[in-house]
């Protein structure tokens, strides 16, 4: 088998982790990168092509292009991929607002051979991977509520670029840039929240997007979820507490790139009320590997080479997990009149 011919448009701190991603694979190679930060075009040391406009990287002879832009233009470059006939893969968010991922979905329904996915790897993590089994196997029974707390201590940390202060870039906050894999993951356990009350705020850091947002959130079945995502969480934090009929699922840390939010733990408590005084018996795992980045990059090669449907981060899911980013916006009344968010039931 040929191996596929990936390009990657937007070569910062995440388009060269998914470099490695790809070098590690057995069935793909890095052709090309562009940036805009390239003064110009050329060849690096190790054969790779290098540009400064996406527009002269999808001019290579591709398979396969992989988006890791700044929110206002990854729709864009997304779209101009799939117009390509490219498989494409593109990073979280899938845009700025709804209408981005719903102008993409409009094109990619026009070419039902291409593979499009988004990029939610916290999926992928072996901590949510065994959450995730055992609340299908009803081990535990159903889900009563949940508990999500992702919390950063600035909008932009470890030199990241500061587009995502800006609203006409970035679109939104510390909600739509990392509180977003904790609404996926909410969504991936519980289904989707169709009552949503919420409470934004901007007021610590004082850029036109958030800085704090709180949620409380119901399903359709009855499970409520409560959200906070936030960068004033001076100790980086991600925790998800998950209460059934016969326990709790706790997972704690995420092991990420920046190793800031520490060991990332699966706890699983056997609830006995009537006998453990509320102090239940408890299963404790550690894990000391991400396989999640490998793993994600893996499943959306197999699915183009397979010709299959992606596992994850679809187009449908990406595009409930913004709808409920939005409705999360939406519900503050006072920040919806101030940034004239719309409904995103009605995009």
């Amino acid at each position: 088998m040929n191996k596929l011919k990936v390009g990657i448009a937007g070569y910062g701190i995440v388009g060269k982790r998914r470099r490695d991603c790809i070098d590690r694979s057995e069935c793909a190679d890095v052709i090309a990168v562009c940036d805009q930060t390239f003064v110009s075009s050329g060849m690096a040391d190790d054969g790779i092509k290098f540009f400064k406009s996406y527009l002269d990287l999808l001019q290579e002879d591709l398979d396969v292009l992989l988006v890791c832009m700044p929110n206002q233009i990854a729709p864009e470059v997304t779209i101009a991929s799939l117009k390509k006939g490219l498989h494409t893969f593109c990073e979280k968010p899938p845009g700025r607002n709804v209408k981005d991922i719903v102008s993409v979905i409009k094109v990619e329904e026009e070419n039902p051979d291409l593979k499009l996915m988004y990029g939610f790897n916290h999926r992928y993590h072996d901590s949510v991977q065994e959450a995730l089994k055992i609340i299908r196997s009803e081990e535990l029974g159903k889900i009563i509520n949940m508990r999500g707390v992702y919390g950063k201590s600035q909008l932009i940390t470890f030199n990241q670029p500061d587009w995502r202060t800006k609203r006409s870039i970035a679109g939104g906050g510390v909600l739509l840039d990392q509180g977003i894999h904790m609404v996926d993951l909410m969504r991936l356990f519980a289904g989707d929240f169709v009552d949503v009350h919420s409470f934004i705020s901007n007021n610590h850091w004082g850029y036109d997007v958030e800085d704090n947002a709180y949620s409380i959130m119901k399903t359709q079945t009855g499970i409520v979820g409560m959200l906070h995502s936030s960068a004033t969480q001076w100790r980086h934090r991600f925790n998800l507490d998950i209460n059934l009929e016969k326990g709790s699922i706790i997972l704690g840390g995420i092991l990420s790139g920046t190793k800031s939010y520490g060991a990332e733990t699966l706890t699983i408590a056997y609830a006995n009320p009537n006998h453990d005084g509320g102090d239940p018996k408890e299963h404790h795992i550690r894990y000391n590997n991400d396989p999640s980045w490998d793993q994600e990059i893996k499943s959306f090669f197999e699915s183009i080479i397979n010709e299959t449907k992606p596992e994850n981060g679809t187009s449908k899911d990406a595009l409930e997990t913004m709808k409920l980013v939005y409705k999360i916006y939406h519900a503050d009344s006072n920040w919806r009149d101030q940034y004239n968010i719309s409904n995103p039931d009605l995009n």
